[in-house]
């Protein structure tokens, strides 16, 4: 397979033959530009640009217009109406919907060619995301991968941004045009809460739509649990609605063991009457899909795989019982696209890793130290519970650093500590993206979280703003057969105070601490502000 030029961009085409596929225009505009792109930041526009005015937050698009223009936008797509942008203004009714269907026309709607498979859920989306793309090269098919981690396109890997959401909807028709010209046929693509409520992945044509589980996170956004399970719906309303691809069969997974799954089951009610294939997996004979016989080892995970017609044993080498749930909408994935389960057996076994995902780094410690993403209650929960049996076989305590960020849910910031305070011998409690709120705040209402689960600070718990020091401080406190667990990061490369993004990766921080520690060389520790 051949390099792809990543800088291409798509043939100019005249702005009245993209309009058509936009819906919901309600002004066209007088003239008829050359363009060739997209951009929402006017800072990023190119000559020959579609520059779209978003609204929301503390900005309004519309009042950057005139600098758009200035750097060479060919037409401007906005909500307002009577707007005399000086070049062709497009009135919509919704510039997020607008921007994603643009983007798709101007690259030719890469997805109508592909095979799409959208992974969506609370937690494990990105994992399981890397399961089924391993399951689909196992099958011998060409598979590209958009997740929040990275797009992976032929030979090359991009990084998608430096906080965990699905890219915005340019990149990701940007990403499948890349896809297919690089003669990929197939993609996975990871599918966020607001990556669907932004529509970023609307106009991509959901084949095949998985769920992992649908637990408590991003209230702040989405108002209430009904409204984020709602948004994360949206995934398998797309399939439902979507138009069959000439042999690409389409199809919903949904997990069993979920409290979504009720309402996920009765929403694809119809999916059979529309030729949808219904997969439901779970950790018992209740599942189409389910497991027998759990055990872990120093190698991963090994369970039996039952389904229609298979009986298969799998080893998968990621750590955490939380991740047979995540083999198993692998295989329900390769069931729905009719991939052989043996592809499945030797895909899962591939994957030795995923970023920041119960990551060990190794100086030479006598302890075992770990980086993961875990950043929602049930996240935190499963991570520790791994940690335990990790510890138990060497006697070890478990030594956990994490935060609640700022401006986000703010309920979770107590179930989070009082899930650590159950469930660690320490509790390092620090910053995590505080944003423009008060640290200190935030760690008093975590603090509470631990203390109302017996926690006594100065004994199990800690308060340690600076994420440098808690780190530094997590691995003085080990003792040989300890886990020190770093969550709530995983790969991200930033960390956010104030209105600032300052270069962050816990994994850094971690070596660099561990590095101190031994007296061995290793990277510097991240630059962080005072976080007081």
């Amino acid at each position: 397979m051949t390099d792809t030029n990543l800088d291409a961009r798509p043939a100019a085409a005249a702005l009245s033959t993209l309009l058509p596929a936009v819906p919901g225009v309600i002004r066209s505009p007088e003239g008829d530009p050359q363009v060739s792109g997209l951009a929402l930041d006017s800072r990023q526009v190119q000559k020959g640009d579609i520059f779209v005015a978003l609204t929301g937050g503390s900005t309004d698009g519309h009042n950057y217009i005139p600098d758009a223009v200035r750097r060479g936008a060919a037409a401007v797509v906005g909500t307002r109406p009577g707007v005399d942008a000086g070049v062709p203004y497009v009135q919509v009714e919704d510039t997020r919907l607008a921007m994603a269907y643009l983007a798709a026309a101007l690259h030719d709607f890469p997805a109508r060619r592909l095979t799409v498979i959208g992974v969506t859920g609370t937690d494990g989306k990105t994992t399981t995301s890397n399961l089924i793309f391993e399951v689909l090269r196992a099958a011998g098919l060409q598979v590209g991968m958009i997740s929040t981690v990275n797009a992976i396109i032929g030979d090359q890997t991009l990084d998608t941004g430096f906080h965990v959401t699905t890219p915005e909807a340019p990149d990701v028709q940007r990403y499948l045009w890349l896809m297919v010209n690089a003669g990929m046929t197939h993609v996975v693509l990871e599918a966020t809460s607001h990556g669907l409520a932004q529509k970023r992945v609307a106009a991509c044509d959901i084949d095949l739509a998985v769920v992992t589980n649908i637990t408590h996170e991003h209230l702040d956004y989405h108002g209430s649990y009904e409204g984020y399970r709602d948004a994360k719906a949206e995934l398998f309303r797309d399939v439902l609605r979507s138009q069959p691809k000439p042999g690409v069969p389409r199809g919903v997974v949904l997990t069993r063991d979920d409290i979504a799954f009720d309402f996920l089951n009765e929403l694809t009610a119809a999916a059979p009457d529309k030729g949808i294939r219904r997969v439901v997996y779970g950790l018992d004979a209740n599942a189409e899909i389910y497991a027998r016989d759990v055990r872990s080892g120093k190698d991963g995970i090994h369970f039996t795989a039952l389904g229609p017609g298979f009986e298969i044993p799998v080893h998968c080498r990621l750590e955490g019982l939380y991740n047979v749930s995540n083999c198993l909408a692998a295989i329900g994935a390769g069931l729905a696209l009719g991939v052989p389960v043996e592809a499945a057996q030797r895909g899962i076994a591939s994957l030795a890793g995923v970023p920041g995902r119960m990551e060990r780094l190794d100086l030479g410690q006598p302890f075992t130290a770990i980086v993961d993403f875990a950043h929602t209650p049930y996240a935190l929960e499963n991570a520790l519970k791994t940690a335990r049996v990790m510890a138990g076989e060497h006697g070890g305590r478990v030594i956990a650093v994490f935060g609640s960020a700022g401006l986000r849910d703010r309920i979770k910031r107590r179930m989070m500590a009082e899930t650590s305070a159950r469930l660690a011998d320490i509790s390092v409690l620090t910053a995590e993206d505080p944003r423009t709120e008060s640290l200190a705040a935030i760690l008093e209402e975590m603090a509470r979280g631990a203390q109302s689960q017996g926690g006594v600070e100065g004994e199990t718990f800690f308060r340690v703003p600076d994420r440098r020091e808690a780190i530094r401080f997590a691995v003085r406190c080990a003792r040989p057969g300890d886990i020190v667990i770093a969550c709530g990061k995983g790969h991200e490369q930033s960390m956010c105070f104030g209105e600032t993004e300052y270069l962050w990766d816990d994994r850094t921080a971690m070596r660099a601490a561990l590095a101190e520690l031994l007296g061995v060389p290793g990277p510097e520790m991240p630059y962080l502000p005072d976080p007081n």
